[in-house]
């Protein structure tokens, strides 16, 4: 049980959130979980303080981020669609936050379709971000400034790029790979325990690996 460590998680409502939440509480993590709306709030549990808010105001971030050991966003557009600036708001406020409260670990999900120098995708993965480029250019824009950010920070951050996600309970096995994604999907459940193994691991620090199911 990892009773003492408390983390703070962004996009815990949302589609793969929610299984992240469900895997840190079996796993005994205490959890400040931010929320846009408290309607959306999962069941009382005491393993986990509630904080209302947006990720567009540092104030509530910092809040978010106070007494925590590890930062983790699944964060997406969400219901309402947020700005498609979401993303580097809320990475650019956690940056700040971190380092106003000497935090550390950051870990954090994005697309397939955010490129790196190391990248080689193959077809199907270099077809996806130039689908997604021209389909969603802002936000995909958006996303490649949030690993712009990360890469200029001293922060020990991962940034976990995805295919589609699977909401079940299965959690097959994983696929790693820092160059091109080794699969078209992924199991929610797989994912949120790969993000909490991101806690102890220190293979993908400052690194941006793909992961998929075998």
């Amino acid at each position: 049980m990892e009773s003492q460590i408390k983390i703070a998680a962004i996009g815990g409502t949302g589609k793969s959130g929610k299984y992240l939440v469900q895997q840190l509480i079996q796993q005994g993590y205490l959890i400040k979980l931010l929320v846009r709306n408290p309607d959306h709030a999962p069941l009382t549990n005491p393993q986990i303080e509630i904080i209302s808010g947006n990720v567009t105001d540092y104030a509530t971030v910092y809040n978010l981020l106070e007494g925590c050991q590890a930062v983790i966003s699944t964060l997406g557009l969400g219901i309402p669609a947020s700005e498609p600036t979401i993303f580097s708001q809320s990475t650019s406020h956690v940056l700040k936050a971190m380092h106003a409260l000497n935090l550390h670990r950051y870990i954090v999900t994005t697309g397939l379709n955010v490129d790196t120098p190391f990248d080689q995708k193959g077809p199907q993965a270099a077809y996806g971000t130039e689908w997604m480029k021209k389909t969603f250019p802002a936000s995909t824009t958006n996303k490649q400034e949030e690993y712009r950010l990360l890469a200029a920070s001293d922060v020990s951050w991962t940034m976990v790029r995805l295919p589609a996600i699977e909401q079940t309970d299965e959690a097959p096995s994983i696929q790693i790979n820092l160059r091109d994604c080794p699969g078209d999907k992924i199991s929610a459940t797989s994912l949120a325990n790969f993000l909490i193994g991101q806690l102890s691991d220190e293979n993908y620090i400052r690194q941006a690996p793909f992961i998929a199911n075998g």
